[in-house]
Parts: C-alpha cells; sequence; structure tokens
C-alpha cells in the first residue's frame, strides 16, 4: 500500500511538472528579458506565476523574478522589502500568504515558482535576482537556499543568469557553483573589474551606461555579457539594439519583439560609428570638424564653432542659428573663423547670421551602408537645414562629379515637406535634373523623426521613420550617373537663406532657430 502510494505521488509530480529531466532546454534566440515577468500588457501582477507563464508564451529570452526570504526562512518572490504592509524578514509566510496577489494569486514560494517554470518550456530562461538582506549571514543563507533548491529540483538547467546588486551574494554564487553565470547590477564596476572577479556579465541602468559608453567596447572585448534594465522606450530599446547588446531587461517585451523586426541589425547590419551625444559642452573634434565662414549656396550665415551655435547639451546636439551684429566679438576673432566677419559680409553683402555646420570630413567615411539621424528641425521662413553626404573626392574632381547625396532637406517656407536628391555630373540642380523626391512629414518642429538612407551597390534609398519615399537605382553606366563606389563623409548644418532657403525671404522675427539631433548612427554590413 505504501509502495503504491509513492509511486501515485512521484506520477503526480512529473505529470504536473510536464517536463522529464532529460529532456533539453534552448533558449529563445533574442535577447528580451521580462523584467518581473511579462505582467504590463495584460495587467498581471509583477512576479507572480501568470507573468511568468506569459514570458514563456511569449518565447522570451528570460523572464526575471527576484527572490527574497521570510522570518521563518522559507523563499519567496516578491520584490520590495515588504508586502501588503509587512516586513517580510520579520513576518512567517504563513501570514504572508493569507494576503493574495490582485490576480487571485497566492504569494508564490520560490518553489512553486520553479515548479510551474519548467512546466511547458523549453525556450524561456530564469533570471534569478538574489535580494541583499539586512545581514552578512542572511546574504549567505538566502544563496546558500537557493542554490540547494535550484539543484533538488533538477532546475539548474533553466537558469540563464543569477543577478544582484550584492557583489558579495554573486561571489558567494561562484564560491559554491563556479560554473554559474553572474551578472551584477549595481552598475558601480567597469566590465574590467567584474571580469577579474569571474562575474560574466554586467546589468546596469540604460543610462548608466551611455555614460560610460567605451564600457561597451570593453565589455565585448572581454567577453562580458551586456544587458540594461529597465528599457521600456523606444529610443532606449533601439540604442541597446543598434549597439548589439545581449540582452534588454523590460516592462515592456511586446515593444521590445517590435523593435527587433525593426532594427537595421535585424537584417545583417552592424553599427559602426555613432554619436548619442551623451556628454556636453562642443562636439566631441574626434567625431567632428567644423566649416567656417561663408561656404556656398548664396547663404546668409555665417559658420562658426561658437557654443551659440553648436553645443552638446541635455543628450543632444544643438545647431543653432542667430541674428547677430558684426560688432559680437565672438565673430570678430580672426584666430576663431580664420576670416573676420566684418570683410566677409562686405563683400557678400549679406545679412548678419551665424549659424555651424559639421562634418566628419578627413575623419571618417563610408562606402555603402545605413545612416540614420533622429532629429527636430527649425522652424521659419528662411531657414535650410540639411542632413547630407558629399565623396571624399570632391577636392579632387570638384562637384558634382564627386558626387551628392541629401539624406535631408528642409525649407522653412514649406514646412510640412522634406526631400531627398541625389546630385551627379549628370544629374544635378544647375541643369535642373537633379534627382529628388519630397514627402509630407508631420510636425517637423517639435517631435523628432528619423532620417535615413540605405545605400548599396545598386540603389539608394530615401527613408523617413522607416518609410522609403524614394529611391535611386544604379543604372551602371557612368561614374557621371552613379559616382557612389567610393566614400562619403557625413554633414550637418542649419543654413539661413541661400538659392533655396531664402526663395521666399528671410523671417527675420524668428531667430534663433535650431535643429536639434538626438543621436547618428552609420551601419555597415560585412564584407
Amino acid at each position: 500500500m505504501r509502495f503504491s502510494f509513492i509511486i501515485l505521488v512521484t506520477t503526480l509530480f512529473f505529470s504536473c511538472n510536464k517536463f522529464s529531466s532529460n529532456e533539453k532546454i534552448n533558449f529563445a534566440k533574442n535577447p528580451v528579458i521580462a523584467h518581473r515577468g511579462a505582467w504590463k500588457n495584460n495587467n498581471l501582477p509583477e512576479n507572480s506565476i501568470a507573468s511568468l507563464k506569459e514570458a514563456i508564451r511569449l518565447k522570451c529570452f528570460g523572464s526575471e523574478f527576484d527572490v527574497r526570504m521570510t522570518k521563518d526562512e522559507v523563499l519567496i518572490v516578491t520584490h520590495d522589502k515588504d508586502y501588503n504592509d509587512l516586513i517580510i524578514e520579520e513576518t512567517n509566510y504563513e501570514e504572508l500568504s493569507t494576503k493574495k496577489l490582485s490576480n487571485g494569486e497566492t504569494l508564490p514560494t520560490l518553489k512553486s515558482y520553479l515548479l510551474a517554470g519548467m512546466e511547458n518550456n523549453t525556450t524561456t530562461g530564469f533570471i534569478v535576482e538574489l535580494k541583499p538582506t539586512s545581514s552578512k549571514e542572511r546574504n549567505i543563507l538566502i544563496t546558500d537556499k537557493t542554490l540547494a533548491l535550484i539543484k533538488e529540483l533538477k532546475a539548474d538547467k533553466f537558469v540563464a543568469s543569477y543577478i544582484s546588486f550584492s557583489f558579495d551574494i554573486l561571489k558567494r554564487i561562484l564560491n559554491k557553483n563556479p560554473s554559474a553565470k553572474t551578472q551584477y547590477l549595481d552598475g558601480s564596476k567597469s566590465p574590467k573589474e567584474l571580469k577579474e572577479n569571474g562575474i560574466s556579465g554586467l546589468d546596469y541602468l540604460a543610462y548608466k551606461i551611455k555614460k560610460n559608453p567605451n564600457w561597451i567596447t570593453e565589455a565585448k572585448e572581454l567577453n562580458i555579457t551586456l544587458n540594461a534594465w529597465t528599457a521600456n522606450s523606444t529610443e532606449d530599446i533601439d540604442w541597446l539594439l543598434a549597439n548589439d547588446f545581449d540582452y534588454i531587461t523590460t516592462n515592456e517585451p511586446e515593444l521590445v519583439f517590435e523593435r527587433i523586426k525593426k532594427a537595421p541589425t535585424n537584417n545583417g547590419y552592424n553599427l559602426v560609428w555613432s554619436d548619442e551625444f551623451n556628454y556636453k559642452g562642443k562636439p566631441d573634434p574626434s567625431k567632428w570638424n567644423f566649416a567656417y565662414g561663408f561656404i556656398a549656396n548664396r547663404e546668409n550665415q555665417y559658420y562658426t564653432d561658437s557654443l551659440k551655435n553648436a553645443r552638446v547639451e541635455n543628450g543632444t546636439l544643438i545647431i543653432e542659428a542667430h541674428k547677430e551684429t558684426i560688432a559680437n566679438k565672438d565673430y570678430n576673432n580672426p584666430d576663431l573663423l580664420k576670416k573676420s566677419w566684418k570683410k566677409y559680409a562686405a563683400e557678400r553683402k549679406v545679412g548678419k547670421y551665424t549659424s555651424a555646420r559639421l562634418t566628419t570630413n578627413n575623419i571618417v567615411s563610408w562606402q555603402y551602408g545605413k545612416f540614420e539621424v533622429k532629429a527636430k528641425l527649425p522652424k521659419g521662413v528662411g531657414m535650410w537645414p540639411a542632413i547630407w553626404m558629399l565623396g571624399d573626392n570632391k577636392t579632387k574632381v570638384g562637384w558634382p562629379e564627386s558626387g551628392e547625396i541629401d539624406i535631408m532637406e528642409h525649407v522653412g517656407f514649406n514646412n510640412d515637406s522634406i526631400f531627398g536628391t541625389v546630385h551627379t555630373k549628370a544629374f544635378n540642380h544647375t541643369k535642373n535634373t537633379q534627382q529628388g523626391k519630397s514627402v509630407f512629414i508631420n510636425n517637423p518642429n517639435d517631435e523628432f523623426h528619423v532620417f535615413a538612407l540605405e545605400w548599396t551597390p545598386e540603389k539608394i534609398d530615401f527613408i523617413l521613420d522607416g518609410k522609403i519615399y524614394n529611391t535611386f537605382v544604379n543604372q551602371h553606366k557612368t561614374t557621371a550617373e552613379w559616382p557612389f563606389d567610393q566614400k562619403f563623409y557625413l554633414i550637418l548644418n542649419v543654413a539661413v537663406g541661400g538659392m533655396l532657403g531664402g526663395k521666399k525671404g528671410i523671417d527675420d522675427t524668428i531667430f534663433p532657430q535650431k535643429m536639434i539631433v538626438d543621436y547618428v548612427r552609420v551601419y555597415q554590413k560585412e564584407k
């Protein structure tokens, strides 16, 4: 009778578990880690079994959850130090369990949570966060008990990583299980420091990594996995995808899956150059040069490198045009401007405006790739902002033989349109044969838009917010038609007036006006 009972209990266990210890789990091939489960979209409780099951249904790579320990040393899954006004470390589980989650679930023990997560799951790993406790002794106890329970339940194969804000807890895990994958959450240690201590990954707040962008390269060189929490905005998600993070911890797993489909990295591209403008002051001189004076197109502005005209602040690049007076000391300095404002004003008989033109010329240039610039545009009659490219050989063969690619041009007298154009020896505005198209743009002055270009040996696509609106095809004739099999450099500028921008005059009441750039990213495919 007793033997039969044992068989019945064993059968029920494996029937409920629905996972043979011999069955293999293959973690999903995506970077998505559901933060406390996938709870937000369906209004589920965080750290509930229901949110874990939803993460598994979505086939996230991982589902993160928080482990705490009650007064009577029961391991439970919950985030805060208190639960329904009861301090967890000072309360027994029996009392805590009387307070149900919002969906009616009982506060899950770690054991019940793990068993539920192993059921019908062959894709989603456990990201086990061990919460620091009130004492070193309890830190050791919660760590040892968690590892022992995972081993007892044969749940090791489901654990993708252990994470913690406590460095000591992670070191204890490695002491007990040297092969365990671990990620540090605090954000205070460099990848080199993690490597030296045997920690296999970092899992930091996204903004901390943005402040230390060198950590991305360092982590990849040291084979330290990159994770970031909690990335919920399109902006952060796209940045993490662009930088090829191993994992993205998020409350919005559905959104991350959507952004993955649209990411250049999902189409074979790798980020090769970028400026996210996560610093302050002058644009990074290792990435940008300045143009000076009156350049071309009968434009009315004098280009400077003054902070007034070009600066980085609040995570963005600002290129700002001003109506100036000749007496302004910043623009009478020949060392700053190469040639004096007064002389050129007299020669060109132009209005008194200043702005900036940034270029990667003589720093970096590219042949083919995908180029993205996220920006807000200036407003008003007379403004002429542009994001464009020129061939490296311009100084040798001249324009237009060198080629020009206008990723985005905008004129203030036609505020709801932008246009993308190519200029070549055969196709250019001096012959009125330029190849370009315009497209409607909604609210370009107050909302960011992504202006992009995809350039291959066969064609050039002009893209606004992910949608192609103009394509220039290589006819495989001569360089007069297609001079685009060479390197080009990038230019960002805000012009005032000129042959195009000044067609309907300049409204002097609008100044100052600025183009605000959130990021510039360049992707290329491996050859």
